[in-house]
């Protein structure tokens, strides 16, 4: 049946890319980190594009592991904190949506709403909360913890967060802003309420500092793939990040996701699930796979290593690259990709070399199957989208900006040319571009409708 929306589309930024050697393109800037300029030209060609938003991952720790790899790993060792650069790019942009990813397990919901709703205002509406629970064990040593809280745990607290955060940005009424001069008037307190939230992690009083935001409140987006993660992105989320390694797994995590949302009374189309996509396009398939080694032949062994390392979630820092992997190193299960486990499965017990099996490692990472001429990029897109695996995708190019460019350069103009990607924004804030709706405040959705008074008879 075909669609009658059209996808949505998201830059997933890494300073350089996603590819652990992409700062040495050079298309790249070096100061990149670092740098505003670098930031909002990103921003700028996404925006030029019509995508709908921008996304700043972010972990609140440096990276652990080897030191021939940590000096060589500049996207997880030196990073902007992210709202405040997405503040920066509010006033610099003018349509984009801005999204960021905030922890639930280290920060307080009051700060959080607060400076989401900030972040709302400044762009007029633009604002987008990833909600993680964060699984990284280095990030805990920073907050005061001696490793990870239980999964079941961080996901308790993070239900009670966004309940909080919800109740936070409901707490001022759309009209509570009364602006009489004449009157002497700056607002009406009583569209202004306290939470009086107490629960078993947060007590907040409330009411929030800052009035309701031009979206009612920031979009929601998460992307926990366990039971616990879909559940409460059934309830709450509005965009959920994914990574599916077939098409038949993306339809399937699709249905199984917005088959959740209505005992929560949501309907499907107020969710949109938007699959990670590494891509390489070149005007030819010569073209693309030259990228992609380009990028592989300047990965020193060490990145390579601790890379694969972590997706296999073993220490293979001392084994020597001109030998095969020891298959007692293999997990039984894969923490990521089952597909992508599989196929490095396979590899081992073909007998090639580690150093071989981290270059095809890297390779899938960069090129994840997608990479050809902008019809060949189209055709998987539209197989996603309209076969039902996928609302939009997040892009994860190996390159930023110079994959970026190629990508609205030769892709955009073909999926517009299919009618599956706008021309132009369809209005101004992140809502609109998503097409979702502004939410009820709960105290207007609360209150007593006004009397309908009746005629009286002469």
């Amino acid at each position: 049946m075909k669609r009658r929306d059209q996808m949505k589309l998201g830059t997933f930024i890494y300073t350089f890319g996603h590819n652990q050697s992409s700062w040495l393109h050079p298309g790249s800037d070096i100061n990149g980190a670092n740098s505003f300029a670098h930031m909002h030209k990103i921003a700028s060609i996404s925006e030029k594009a019509k995508f709908d938003f921008i996304f700043l991952a972010d972990s609140a720790a440096a990276a652990v592991g080897h030191p021939e790899a940590l000096k060589r790993l500049p996207n997880k060792m030196n990073r902007l904190e992210p709202l405040t650069l997405l503040s920066a790019l509010a006033v610099t942009t003018d349509r984009i949506g801005l999204a960021a990813t905030v922890s639930t397990s280290y920060t307080e919901p009051f700060n959080v709403a607060r400076m989401f709703a900030s972040l709302d205002h400044l762009s007029g509406g633009r604002a987008c909360w990833n909600v993680v629970t964060s699984d990284h064990e280095e990030t805990a040593y920073n907050f005061n913890r001696n490793g990870l809280d239980l999964h079941a745990l961080r996901y308790e607290r993070a239900r009670e967060y966004v309940d909080v955060a919800f109740g936070l940005w409901d707490g001022w009424e759309p009209d509570a802003l009364v602006l009489d001069r004449e009157a002497g008037i700056y607002l009406d307190p009583a569209k202004v309420h306290p939470l009086d939230h107490e629960g078993k992690h947060f007590q907040v009083r409330g009411p929030l500092n800052i009035a309701r935001s031009p979206q009612g409140r920031p979009v929601i987006a998460q992307a926990g793939g366990s039971e616990a993660g879909l559940e409460l992105a059934a309830q709450t989320a509005e965009v959920v990040f994914t990574l599916s390694a077939t098409f038949e797994k993306g339809r399937s995590f699709y249905e199984n996701l917005k088959g959740r949302m209505e005992k929560y009374g949501r309907p499907r189309d107020s969710l949109k699930v938007m699959p990670g996509l590494m891509v390489n396009v070149g005007r030819t398939e010569a073209e693309a796979q030259a990228k992609i080694d380009y990028i592989l032949d300047r990965m020193n062994p060490k990145v390579g290593l601790q890379a694969l390392g972590e997706f296999l979630e073993a220490d293979l820092s001392d084994l020597p690259l001109d030998q095969p992997l020891p298959r007692e190193k293999l997990p039984m299960a894969p923490k990521g990709s089952k597909a992508l486990f599989d196929s490095l499965i396979d590899f081992v017990s073909e007998g090639h070399t580690l150093g071989e099996l981290i270059r095809l490692y890297a390779e899938k990472q960069t090129g994840n199957g997608i990479k050809g001429t902008p019809r060949q990029i189209a055709d998987f897109m539209e197989e996603w989208f309209i076969g039902g695996a996928a609302d939009g995708f997040m892009l994860m190019l190996p390159t930023l900006p110079a994959s970026l460019q190629d990508f609205t350069e030769l892709v955009v103009p073909e999926l517009q040319r299919r009618g599956l990607f706008r021309h132009e924004y369809e209005g101004r804030t992140l809502r609109d571009h998503l097409g979702l709706t502004v939410p009820d405040s709960r105290h207007v959705a609360a209150a007593p409708a006004p009397a309908i008074p009746t005629a009286k008879c002469p």
